[in-house]
This record gives C-alpha cells, sequence and structure tokens, in this order.
C-alpha cells in the first residue's frame, strides 16, 4: 500500500503550448538531448514544438490520425505510426517526410532504439516489425502475437510489450523472432501502458481499473517478491468507488520517481521503491491521454485529451501543458 504524499497548490502556472493539435491527442514526446517536442493526434498531423519558447517549428501533415511518435538518437528526425497503417519517417530539417513501410492495421507504438539504431513498431495487426531507416529495404525483422499491441516502451536493447488478453512480452531487440518472456499481467482488467524504469531493471504497467503494477525483468524468485500493485486514480462518489483508467506514465530520468495520469483529469507523482505518493497536482479539466519527461526532468509534458471513455460527448480543449518539475515534486524523500 502506499503512503500518500500531500496535494500540490499551484506552485506556478503550467505553460499551454500554443498551436495544440484540433483533435485528440496520441502523444507528446520530448527529444533526447534538448526541449523540443513531438505531438501525434487524431488530427492527422504531427507537429514539432520548442516546449522552451512556445514555439510551433514544423506541422506535417500525414492527412491520416497518428497514434504514435519517436524521435531518432540524434533527434533529427522523428518517426510515426497511425491508422492508415504505414511507418513515416520525417526530416526536420529538410522538412520532407518518408514511407519506410506498413502493417496490415494500424500502427498503435512506434519507438526508435538508439541502441541499434532501428525504430520498432507494434500494430492492432498482432505483430511487431523491426525497421532500418537507413536500408533500402527498411523492414528487418518480425514478430506474429497473439494479442493486439496497446502500449510500447524501449530501454537499451530490452523492449516491453503491452498487449490484448493482459500479456507482457519482453523482447531482446536483437533477437525479434520470439519473445524472451511472456507474461500474464496480475492486473485484472485491460492494460493501457507500459514504461521501463530508467535503470532498465523493469516496468511499470497501467489498467483500466486505477491500478499499477511494478515488475521486474529478472526472474529470480528473490527479485520477483519485489513486485506489487496498488491502487490509484479513484475517487468515492456517494458510497461508490469510481475507478478511471491509467492513460499514462512517464518516469523521472534523474531519480527513477515516476508520474502517472488517468482518465480522472489527476498526475500524481509516486515514488515506486519506497512505496509512497510525493505528490499530486491540480486537476486537469479532461483525461490526462500522455506524460513524458525532458533530458534532464526539468520539465514534464501534460497532454490533456479527452479519451472517449464515455463515448463521443462534448469535453474541455486538447491540450499540452509544459510544467517546470522541482525537485521538491519528483525527489524521494526518503533517506536511502
Amino acid at each position: 500500500y502506499f503512503v500518500r504524499g500531500a496535494s500540490l497548490q499551484k506552485m506556478q502556472a503550467d505553460t499551454e503550448l500554443a498551436q495544440a493539435p484540433a483533435d485528440g491527442i496520441t502523444a507528446a514526446v520530448f527529444a533526447n538531448t534538448n526541449n523540443t517536442l513531438l505531438a501525434a493526434s487524431w488530427d492527422g498531423t504531427l507537429r514539432l514544438y520548442d516546449a522552451e519558447k512556445n514555439e510551433l517549428h514544423h506541422m506535417f501533415q500525414p492527412n491520416s490520425a497518428q497514434l504514435d511518435a519517436s524521435f531518432s538518437v540524434d533527434d533529427g528526425k522523428g518517426f510515426a505510426g497511425g491508422v492508415d497503417s504505414k511507418l513515416r519517417m520525417f526530416d526536420f530539417k529538410s522538412g520532407s517526410s518518408t514511407v519506410l513501410g506498413e502493417h496490415s492495421k494500424a500502427i498503435k507504438c512506434v519507438e526508435y532504439c538508439g541502441a541499434t539504431g532501428l525504430v520498432l513498431t507494434g500494430s492492432w495487426d498482432r505483430s511487431l516489425k523491426l525497421w532500418d531507416p537507413r536500408a533500402h529495404d527498411p523492414l528487418s525483422g518480425s514478430c506474429e502475437l497473439k494479442g493486439k499491441v496497446f502500449s510500447m516502451s524501449l530501454s537499451g536493447n530490452k523492449a516491453v510489450v503491452a498487449t490484448s488478453e493482459r500479456h507482457v512480452l519482453i523482447f531482446d531487440t536483437r533477437k525479434l523472432s520470439a519473445p524472451e518472456q511472456d507474461r500474464l499481467s496480475s492486473l485484472q482488467h485491460q492494460l493501457r501502458v507500459v514504461r521501463c524504469f530508467p535503470n532498465a531493471t523493469g516496468y511499470a504497467v497501467g489498467s483500466t481499473e486505477g491500478r499499477v503494477a511494478i515488475e521486474y525483468f529478472d526472474p529470480n524468485p528473490e527479485i520477483q517478491k519485489k513486485k506489487y500493485a496498488f491502487k490509484c486514480h479513484r475517487k468515492n462518489v456517494d458510497g461508490q468507488q469510481l475507478l478511471y483508467p491509467v492513460n499514462a506514465l512517464a518516469f523521472h530520468p534523474k531519480y527513477g520517481t515516476f508520474a502517472s495520469g488517468g482518465c480522472d483529469g489527476v498526475v500524481s507523482v509516486w515514488d515506486g521503491f519506497a512505496k509512497k505518493r510525493i505528490c499530486q497536482y491540480p486537476k486537469y479539466e479532461t483525461s490526462i491521454a500522455y506524460l513524458d519527461y525532458n533530458f534532464d526532468g526539468s520539465l514534464l509534458a501534460i497532454t490533456q485529451s479527452y479519451t472517449f471513455e464515455e463515448n463521443e460527448r462534448d469535453h474541455p480543449r486538447d491540450a499540452i501543458f509544459i510544467r517546470k518539475v522541482t525537485d521538491q515534486e519528483c525527489k524521494s524523500r526518503v533517506v536511502q
């Protein structure tokens, strides 16, 4: 069980990015070495921002809803995939775009592997594909899966894939033909998001029932004793507990603490090792769809975007907020 931390009052205003996407925002990811931000959206655009200066630098128009995006290791290119099943590479210097290949159904997840220079995609067609953007024939590997890909995260050569039927698959990206481990999640409901620890020893996974599980890669029974799950993003109303999906997780690159965001519009920051909540930010107007820290952990991109958990209805605007993060908000308070 988690010890609850105090809720934060408005310590400083978040900066809302100008010229936000006009429809559901599916990803807002920071670059590896600077504060540029890449946003994918259902409005059929991919937008590149300078998050510090609050400027829109590029707006690419694949004219198909984009479901995920990732930067190359040098941040000079971006990769994105979406409902038209195509993986595209975008060159930020020239403004050009290239189709690298496609799946048979929508591409849900796109991750660039800095260790190999390859791009990994996961699709609703129940497959993973590995692409070499430097090659004349970019497709360099694939693996058929038992379920649709819902979320994916990389750390070094490790890839963790959350799929339908509550399975979590662990791959070595250098041997994509089969997973090293195939785990049935301890969470009892659909998985929404998975993110690797910064130290590459494990991962966190969030589900639709307002719960997060902390898991470890090492199958050693002594290591496996450390895994656990906890409740979050829940609210009591008239004696009944409402459970909100956990849509977003993001690990702080320096401290290893993590933020979670849910359909309740709440962002909380947790110390997963000490099992304590560090803080909770003031509630946003609608669902938190995506979270990402910048390269040094000084900024947190918070994506507010209705995720249609209550079907089609009027909803607040889609927006990306950039929050300046203090140590008080993200550093463990437990003396090691």
